[in-house]
């Protein structure tokens, strides 16, 4: 049985297993089969005050995008009780990306040719900013996990679309 945190959550399709969302994304690749895509994922996070207690949204985004042509995005939410602290976000958030993409690039590869698309994690660290000093830190351990990642400018999956639901 699906629990509600393993749905992901889609602006036209509502609530989908993640088996429903590689269905989704294969749906979309196969509208338009002879163009090239990019899969990316990335997660966002912000923290709040409830009351007396510190809680953190954080916000994972799997985006597929149709270069030049349109995308879709599906999304899921996470909360954390916990005091925010900036170099445990990053790493959760990154963290949360490796995982979301290691459960889901299986499931691609078995959908769709892997020579259709990029696949990018996207991190929200960038040269400026309280982040900089991250940077190599994060990249290292999305390029050590074997993906592609991307940081600021560059990382709208993170810092665009996970940033629009956190």
């Amino acid at each position: 049985m699906t629990q509600a945190n393993d749905l992901f959550h889609s602006p036209t399709k509502g609530d989908l297993s993640v088996d429903d969302m590689i269905s989704e994304i294969s749906g979309f690749i196969d509208e338009v089969p002879n163009d090239f895509y990019r899969i990316v994922i990335g997660s966002d996070s912000q923290a709040k005050r409830v009351g007396k207690k510190a809680e953190i949204d954080f916000v994972t985004a799997v985006v597929i995008h149709r270069r030049g042509r349109g995308a879709r995005y599906f999304w899921k939410k996470e909360k954390q009780m916990k005091n925010p602290v900036l170099r445990d976000k990053i790493y959760t958030e990154t963290l949360m990306s490796l995982a979301c993409a290691q459960e889901i690039v299986p499931l691609l590869r078995a959908s769709i040719t892997p020579t259709k698309y990029d696949f990018e994690i996207h991190i929200d660290v960038g040269p400026l900013g309280p982040t900089r000093d991250m940077i190599k830190e994060v990249v290292g351990m999305v390029q050590g996990s074997g993906f592609t990642a991307k940081t600021k400018p560059d990382s709208w999956g993170a810092s665009s679309v996970a940033d629009k639901h956190t």
